[in-house]
């Protein structure tokens, strides 16, 4: 797949085509939002016909049941709970709908709103995902996750559960394996910044909201709060990290599939004719299905029978001890019988009627000994039996928990048991070691990849190996930028593969050095850009000694609100302030590159420092240092000088 292939998806308010690169669609982080009916839920869909038509599968989870109109022109796998679906799975069919996806390539709409238990539909997207990650690992192969409705998984105010962690955890470490994902929500302040913050593209359609307005505000800036409320239907601005534009103002085309989600009308509905699929591929579905039903029967069936087997072996203790106790009494009265005193003294003075009683008491006693041991050997017989089916039932119990076991490991292998602190370093042979991930377990440690081999490390003090990688990474960082650039060219490895690799929440910073992560834009525009303004622009490895002079009462309140609001740290913002001071008037890309920060981050940063007095805007999308704190800051400076020069005199 070319990296240069795009797809046109509207018409920009300059009459012109938009075209989106598929490479960034497929393998970056995307958030479409809007109010009900403003259009966002059509420009997913218009987004998948184009994918779909160009050839390259996704994976849709479809939480309203409004996107099985794609199968009328495409060839779409349509699972769920529904009758209407072309297969009923559950969590067990998980895998197999990562397989198809990958392997197959099935574009597949994942259709969770008919569940009437909503355990088993997170469980089930939770499975998928999981598996998707899994695979994609080992494939690389560019894929998108489609997510309708993301502020139900990962929610803002409330907790996230495991389903939303790994759809972040997708978010930051996808797209290095090919894996993308797109969240759509009609709520953009239910949803956790997290994961807005780190999008590298987003499709603004109408809000009316005041605090859905105030993240548009902070995220793009204080002027399109008030723009975003009159967008028409359709209409909406699109921020991508790939051009140099910052905000485009859309009209998205219609769908040209069925819109299985318009509001119904007074005319009748008519569902059109669909696309199906093939029968062997439903049938492979069906056999995971039954099988699973066939195992569900048979535990049932064991579990009825053993408990037709206590019961019995309860009746067959009584009976046994009944017979004991006749057992007991025979033995008594035979022990009577040897005694012919205590006979005579018990039965009376002796005659032919008292032998006559002897010899029927006798004749008793052999009768009841006899039918103890035919009642012993048949409780014998049955305890044998019951022994029998008690191992089948503990063979079968043995299986069925060594395949749980199993898949519980492996789910274990997949998930991350603690936070991830990554960062990128140069190895022995100029090579780019991918991530050093910290509190993974053993079956889940990363891979350095040098020159080409793979080599697996573990350590018990993570905090001194990553002390270890830093101190090598800054010790030869500035004699080998090119050697190292030249590595991960030759390895096949991008910096927007590396940066993806880091956390990607705006409000840490990396080291005291000033290095910070940065959102993956296009590979080949990154690229220009570095080698534009790698002589004339700071970059995070470079101290900014200018910073210190925006430092003060008069100033480090309203930095720390602005940093506040918009999700970067005060340091940041000084280090911007320095740079407009020296080389403003600056745009945003121009301040982002400068500062080491991804350009949605830098646009919310600027904005903030704007509503706080620290900046102005000469031009539209340009910004420079406030007059008053020029004049304040340089002032400062020439006192300082000043200071400095008496004391160098005295």
């Amino acid at each position: 797949m070319s990296d240069q292939r795009e797809i046109m998806v509207g018409e920009t308010a300059a009459d012109s085509e938009l075209w989106l690169p598929v490479v960034e669609l497929l393998t970056g982080r995307g958030f479409v939002t809007g109010k009900s009916g403003s259009g966002k839920s059509n420009t997913a869909s218009v987004i998948a016909e184009e994918l779909l038509e160009a050839g390259f599968p996704l994976l849709i989870v479809d939480t309203d049941g409004e996107y099985y109109g794609l199968k009328e022109e495409y060839e779409m796998l349509h699972a769920g709970a529904d009758e209407e679906c072309d297969i009923q799975i559950g969590p067990e069919h998980a895998e197999q709908m990562a397989t198809l996806a990958l392997e197959e390539n099935v574009p597949i709409i994942l259709d969770v709103s008919g569940y009437l238990d909503e355990d088993v539909a997170d469980e089930l997207l939770r499975e998928t995902a999981r598996q998707l990650f899994v695979k994609e690992k080992k494939l690389k192969k560019p894929f998108l996750l489609v997510v309708e409705e993301v502020h139900e998984y990962i929610p803002e105010g409330g907790g996230v559960g495991e389903t939303g962690n790994l759809l972040i955890k997708i978010s930051k470490r996808g797209r290095k394996h090919g894996l993308g994902i797109l969240g759509i929500s009609q709520r953009p302040a239910d949803v956790k910044k997290d994961f807005i913050t780190q999008a590298n593209w987003l499709v603004w359609h109408r809000l009316t909201w005041d605090n859905d307005t105030n993240v548009v505000g902070r995220i793009i800036d204080t002027e399109y709060s008030e723009l975003v409320s009159d967008l028409d239907d359709g209409q909406a601005f699109v921020q991508t990290d790939w051009n140099e534009v910052d905000v485009r103002k859309v009209q998205f085309r219609r769908k040209r599939t069925f819109d299985a989600g318009a509001t119904p009308g007074l005319d009748d509905f008519e569902r059109p004719e669909l696309k199906s699929v093939s029968d062997a591929l439903v049938g492979d579905l069906q056999k995971i299905s039954e099988r699973k039903d066939r195992e569900e029967n048979r535990i049932v069936e064991l579990e009825n029978e053993l408990e037709k087997k206590e019961t019995r072996i309860e009746t067959l203790e009584d009976e046994l001890e009944s017979a004991r106790d006749i057992s007991s009494a025979a033995k008594q009265m035979a022990d009577a019988l040897t005694r012919p005193e205590t006979v005579q003294t018990q039965l009376g003075a002796g005659g032919a009627d008292d032998g006559e009683e002897l010899r029927r008491l006798h004749d008793e006693i052999v009768d009841l000994e006899d039918e103890r041991d035919e009642l012993r050997a048949q409780l014998d017989e049955r305890d044998e039996r019951i022994e029998s089916l008690e191992s089948d039932l503990e063979s079968r119990a043995e299986t069925i928990e060594r395949l749980r076991a199993e898949n519980e490991r492996l789910r274990v292998r997949v998930t991350d048991t603690s936070t991830s602190v990554d960062a990128p370093a140069t190895n022995a042979d100029g090579g780019v070691a991918d991530t050093v991930s910290g509190g993974a377990s053993d079956a889940d440690d990363e891979i350095v990849h040098a020159g080409g081999d793979e080599i697996e490390f573990g350590f018990t003090s993570i905090s001194e190996e990553l002390e270890n990688v830093r101190a090598r990474a800054d010790a030869e960082r500035g004699e080998n930028e090119s050697a190292v650039g030249s590595a991960m060219a030759g390895n096949g490895i991008g910096k927007a593969d590396i940066d993806a690799d880091v956390d990607a929440n705006t409000d840490t910073e990396r080291d005291e050095d000033g290095r910070s992560e940065r959102t993956a834009g296009s590979t080949a525009a990154g690229t220009a850009r570095s080698s534009t303004t790698q002589s004339s622009q700071p970059n995070g490895d470079e101290s900014m000694p200018e910073a210190e002079r925006f430092t003060g009462d008069w100033i480090d309140e309203r930095l720390e609100r602005a940093a506040e609001q918009s999700r970067c740290t005060a340091k940041t913002g000084r280090r911007a302030l320095a740079v407009l001071e020296r080389d403003g008037p600056l745009g945003t890309v121009a301040v982002a590159e400068a500062v080491g920060r991804s350009t949605v981050a830098v646009q919310s940063l600027l904005s903030e420092l704007r509503t706080e007095g620290l900046l102005d805007r000469p031009s539209e999308r340009t910004y420079a240092l406030d007059a008053d704190v020029r004049s304040r800051v340089s002032d400062e400076k020439t006192e300082r000088e000043s200071e400095t020069g008496s004391t160098s005199a005295d």
